[in-house]
């Protein structure tokens, strides 16, 4: 009955005309997927990248707070070395001779206003 409307050489053409089109269907259908999981990949790896740099970042930040904790309490030790009852009580300084009689200049004439 389909040879009465169309010639007998444009069925196979037909035919194959429609399996064209659902190859091409379906090869674009594989090809949006594709590349579909090859975007979804590339954004899964890049926050994964951001989320190992975030937390070493936020490691050094910690790193650094303890540093500087640590250097304050250094600070402190040294101020404390270095202030007048620690230099009073060291032993060192407890067994040098005072000095007596010092003699102190007192010279209040400037240098720049001499001619």
């Amino acid at each position: 009955m389909l040879e009465s409307f169309f010639p007998s050489s444009d069925i196979p053409h037909r035919l194959s005309l429609g399996r064209l089109v659902n190859q091409s269907t379906v090869l674009l259908m594989v090809c949006i997927g594709s590349l579909i999981l090859f975007l979804a990949l590339l954004i899964l790896f890049h926050e994964n990248a951001n989320a190992t740099k975030g937390y070493r970042l936020r490691s050094l930040e910690r790193e650094r707070s303890l540093l500087l904790l640590e250097q304050e309490v250094l600070n402190m030790h040294i101020a404390e070395s270095q202030s007048m009852v620690s230099l009073q009580e060291d032993k060192l300084i407890q067994v040098m001779v005072p000095v007596r009689n010092p003699k102190f200049t007192h010279d209040e004439s400037a240098v720049a206003l001499t001619k």
